[in-house]
């Protein structure tokens, strides 16, 4: 009897090695996906932070997005907008992201000439009322053209002026995506422009004295003037930049307005300054560039 039950104590534990073995054998199958009903459920994929095709566009900011001194002179053009404009020649961003019938009716213009950062918060609050998806900015020159270089807006002033125009965003549209247009590089368009005589002319009438007072003066004081004003506006880009990326849903357009090449057929012809026709299709070109990448 004793040999009996010893042969029937190890054909037992021999079965429960099979099944421990069996069972072992299935959950690894399912832990390791093979082909369990659990490993095929399809998951879901998660909601992109960052949208290339948004349905809306409200644009804020200065001269530039109302296309002053593109058609005519010392006069607003929003039709040629690089952010919301009608114009075929030049595509705005609004047009390329929306095609042209829908941007006349889901694209807004809240920028106005003369405007400074601190006019940023009350240009944001009257764009959120449309619950845009994308707002584009394009804001700063107007802080570093003042009469002088002491006159130019304060860096933290700046600086607290663009987190409060923000701020007034996010409070009111959390998932609204922005683009940042860098502030041109305003002492490269003064070395385009000084080669119009009629440009010079349209200067003296208050175009960024703190650049383009006295064009032609190359004398040490006049250099140390428009090297303060380009360092400032260095110092604002960098602003705009780093505030940027505070917001995941913010991107920067990495400096490429700055750095562009103005060329005289992209300056106006009235005060070879501002943006041509020409130039507000180049920016529009560098926004969508921004806006439709894949990663910032």
């Amino acid at each position: 009897m004793g040999q009996v039950t010893r042969r029937r104590g190890r054909r037992s534990r021999a079965l429960l090695a099979v099944v421990a073995a069996a069972v072992l054998g299935v959950a690894g199958c399912d832990a390791g996906g093979g082909d369990s009903p659990a490993a095929k459920r399809p998951r879901p994929s998660p909601t992109p932070v960052w949208d290339t095709g948004p349905e809306s566009v409200a644009a804020v900011g200065d001269s530039i997005t109302r296309g002053f001194d593109a058609c005519a002179v010392l006069t607003d053009c929003p039709e040629v907008s690089w952010a919301t404009g009608s114009s075929e020649e030049v595509d705005s961003l609004a047009v390329r992201l929306l095609g042209r019938a829908r941007a006349a009716e889901r694209s807004w213009n809240y920028a106005v000439t003369g405007a400074r950062m601190a006019d940023l918060p009350g240009q944001m609050e009257r764009a959120v009322r449309r619950g845009p998806e994308l707002v584009a900015v394009m804001a700063g020159a107007n802080d570093a053209c003042r009469e002088t270089t002491s006159a130019m807006t304060p860096v933290a002033e700046f600086r607290a002026d663009f987190e409060k125009a923000m701020r007034s965003l996010r409070t009111a549209l959390p998932r609204t995506q922005v683009y940042v247009a860098s502030v041109p590089d305003l002492k490269r368009l003064w070395s385009q422009g000084r080669t119009s005589a009629l440009g010079k002319q349209v200067w003296k009438l208050g175009i960024c004295p703190s650049m383009l007072g006295d064009a032609d003066a190359l004398d040490a004081a006049a250099t140390l003037r428009r090297e303060t004003v380009r360092h400032r506006v260095e110092d604002y880009n960098e602003v705009l930049e780093e505030v940027c990326a505070k917001d995941r849903r913010c991107r920067f357009d990495g400096g490429a307005v700055y750095a562009y090449r103005f060329g005289t057929d992209e300056l106006s012809q009235w005060d070879w300054f501002h943006p041509s026709v020409d130039g507000q299709a180049e920016l529009a070109e560098i926004a969508y560039r921004t806006v439709t990448a894949k990663r910032p």
